[in-house]
């Protein structure tokens, strides 16, 4: 299994870069009250047929040339029915996917969050053409990031210059933070 829930949610976006999607949006719900995160990755990418949809949580199901084992979807599935979840993935060929996981909040297997700015930094690295929205949302709070924000402000320059990636990351970790301080 992987480490933290920004490593699960980093493979499954990277799916949707892999399906060519122009938008990624993440919503991650962080509810104490409901003691629920749930995890909302929807893409305006290339969908799945109904078939290849049935069969997509298999391991050895990927759309990947590159080698016959496709894990992330798997390891998400793993997750969320050990730590009291659940899982659904909705795609219409041509449309899009969306995926929504949950994961019970206190359970004891549940894994930290993760660095959310350094997931998003990956993100925006791997294809600066795509634009992100990330919505933090807890029961009292709600952050939110839209890289179509920031590019405008850029006016032109590239968002994956290393300086502006590094305030991206600080940006969206201090706006989780912040999100996160009226739930204690």
């Amino acid at each position: 299994m992987m480490e933290d829930l920004a490593m699960h949610m980093l493979e499954i976006i990277m799916n949707s870069i892999g399906a060519d999607a122009r938008l990624i949006r993440i919503v991650i719900t962080d509810s104490i009250l409901r003691n629920l995160i749930l995890m909302e990755i929807e893409d305006d990418g290339r969908g799945m047929t109904p078939e290849f949809l049935a069969r997509v949580t298999d391991p050895f199901t990927t759309s990947r040339n590159t080698r016959s084992i496709g894990m992330g979807l798997a390891f998400m599935k793993g997750l969320t029915e050990t730590c009291g979840g659940s899982l659904h993935i909705d795609s219409t060929l041509g449309v899009g996917t969306k995926l929504t996981a949950s994961v019970q909040r206190d359970h004891i297997d549940t894994p930290p969050m993760g660095n959310i700015g350094a997931m998003m930094m990956q993100c925006i690295q791997s294809n600066e053409d795509i634009d992100y929205e990330l919505r933090y949302v807890t029961d009292v709070n709600e952050f939110l990031f839209r890289t179509a924000d920031i590019k405008e402000q850029l006016e032109g320059v590239s968002i994956c210059e290393p300086d502006i990636l590094l305030w991206i990351r600080s940006y969206i970790n201090e706006g989780i933070e912040q999100a996160k301080e009226e739930m204690r």
